[in-house]
């Protein structure tokens, strides 16, 4: 009897030592909604879409809540099937591959 008090708040004690909590900065990850199937963009490489701004470049797509970033990168299971430009093509387009179907 005398061992089980005080190998139990040992116990409790070790236990409490393991436990790790992440750290609260007070910001939580949120990941902007999927883009559409199909893109359309301007002259520019932006998107804009339910308060979050998209960044096309290099094949990658990023996105931020200003057009000023802070900028993160899109989980590829959001990005469009499809990228198309308005107007002709230009040296951007062929830069950027736009005009192709992306793969996931």
């Amino acid at each position: 009897m005398y061992r089980m008090l005080v190998v139990a708040p040992l116990t409790a004690l070790v236990l409490t030592a393991c436990v790790v909590e992440p750290a609260h900065y007070g910001t939580r990850l949120v990941v902007a909604p999927a883009l559409p199937l199909v893109v359309e963009l301007g002259v520019e490489p932006y998107y804009y879409q339910s308060g979050y701004h998209y960044h096309y470049y290099n094949g990658n797509w990023r996105y931020a809540r200003s057009r000023s970033g802070p900028w993160v990168d899109l989980p590829r299971s959001h990005y469009p099937k499809e990228i198309r430009r308005r107007g002709g093509a230009d040296d951007w387009d062929r830069g950027q591959g736009l005009g192709r179907r992306e793969r996931n």
